[in-house]
């Protein structure tokens, strides 16, 4: 199939599945997955090079529009240790799940150690909408889904870095190996943190004098491809460096006008973040799926309890009540985002075969649809309680 008509397809076809899909109350994600497996079924396989190329893409901007827009230093620093706690314990219990779940099933240390990671983040603006609608986003447990959300998607990053690079040796990295591996990252997190503390802010005073139109949005996207192409000069791949890229920005006020972000967001998510997901779609081989059996059963079973069980003891352990804890533990249990680019580096860098690759999927699949509807009842039962007492 030609290119361009490729790309025409996907785009079109994840915009309307998304609609369907969003109208009938669902996150768009789910259309724009399924958009791909339609097209996977009907009309091409995915082997094209542009394809791949424009869903790499997308999981750059994915990633850097979420450190961008999504991240605040100020925030996170400010934000209350008692956060940490529920923040491990869940990350914890999913990442041991999935881990333990890969040795039972003999996938091999590496493969077991990202299951693990991409058992461990959290999507949670999958149920941000219900938070919303039982205005529940400003309680507690709201307010720690979002913080420990956030701190997952930072330590989801620094695992992928970190078995992304295990991967290059395709075996444990030796002390010298671990040392390298160290010492790539930390050289790559100091230039980043020196660009970002006094090169970039100096830069976007510059480019806003700039009579060249969209120059700031065109450097925002700029340096989104430079930390992406320099994490991949350290030996880290280029969504780890997007995402941290994306954080830099997010405390430089001249890069972060909101016109610029609706830009960058309308880039990200009219284009690139759709094709990323119909890629994803596309390379499910749902025979893998239909055949998986306990496997694929136990991958949703395990990673959406993983978060569960985690939240509700860590929240218990800060002093939240049970229902409270319930309800943190199942605003965690969502993936979407940050778990499919995960995935999509583990395939790309032959970590993990199809059958994992699609028995993850569709965990993903099942929590952005099941999580919502659990959060809700379990919210409603708390206003129920509380109308019975009276």
């Amino acid at each position: 199939m030609d290119a361009l008509l490729l790309i025409l397809l996907i785009v079109f076809l994840a915009k309307v599945f998304g609609e369907a899909i969003e109208r009938a109350g669902f996150p768009s994600i789910l259309g724009e997955i399924s958009a791909g497996v339609v097209i996977g079924i009907l009309f091409i396989e995915p082997d094209s090079e542009v394809l791949s190329f424009f869903a790499e893409l997308g999981a750059i901007f994915l990633l850097f529009t979420a450190g961008y827009r999504e991240v605040h230093i100020a925030q996170l620093r400010s934000a209350s240790m008692e956060a940490l706690i529920p923040t491990i314990t869940q990350m914890l219990f999913a990442f041991g799940f999935g881990f333990l779940l890969g040795l039972v099933f003999n996938l091999g240390l590496l493969q077991s150690i990202f299951m693990g990671v991409a058992f461990s983040p959290t999507s949670i603006g999958v149920v941000v909408k219900t938070l919303i609608d039982f205005d529940y986003l400003s309680s507690r447990p709201g307010t720690m889904m979002l913080t420990s959300a956030i701190f997952d998607d930072i330590i989801g990053i620094f695992l992928l870095s970190v078995v992304a690079t295990m991967a290059t040796y395709n075996q444990i990295p030796s002390g010298m190996q671990m040392f390298i591996i160290a010492a790539k990252l930390v050289g790559y997190m100091l230039i980043m943190v020196f660009l970002g503390l006094k090169v970039f802010p100096r830069l976007f005073t510059y480019v806003q004098k700039m009579h060249v139109k969209e120059s700031i949005f065109a450097f925002v996207v700029i340096i989104a491809l430079f930390s992406a192409y320099l994490a991949e000069l350290f030996g880290l791949h280029a969504v780890i460096g997007a995402f941290k890229g994306g954080v830099l920005l997010s405390d430089i006020p001249l890069a972060k006008i909101r016109d610029v972000q609706s830009k960058v967001s309308g880039l990200a998510y009219g284009i690139f973040v759709p094709i990323f997901f119909a890629f994803i779609g596309l390379s499910v081989e749902l025979e893998f799926v239909k055949t998986a059996g306990i496997f694929a059963v136990l991958v949703v079973v395990l990673a959406l309890l993983g978060k569960l069980v985690g939240g509700f003891i860590g929240t218990r352990l800060i002093g939240f009540g049970n229902h409270d804890s319930l309800v943190f533990g199942l605003g965690m249990m969502p993936r979407a985002g940050v778990e499919l680019v995960v995935l999509s580096v583990g395939k790309s860098m032959g970590i993990i075969e199809d059958e994992v690759f699609s028995a993850i999927v569709l965990m993903v699949v099942v929590s952005i649809v099941v999580s919502p509807i659990l959060l809700k009842i379990a919210i409603m039962s708390k206003g129920n309680m509380g109308r019975s007492v009276e």
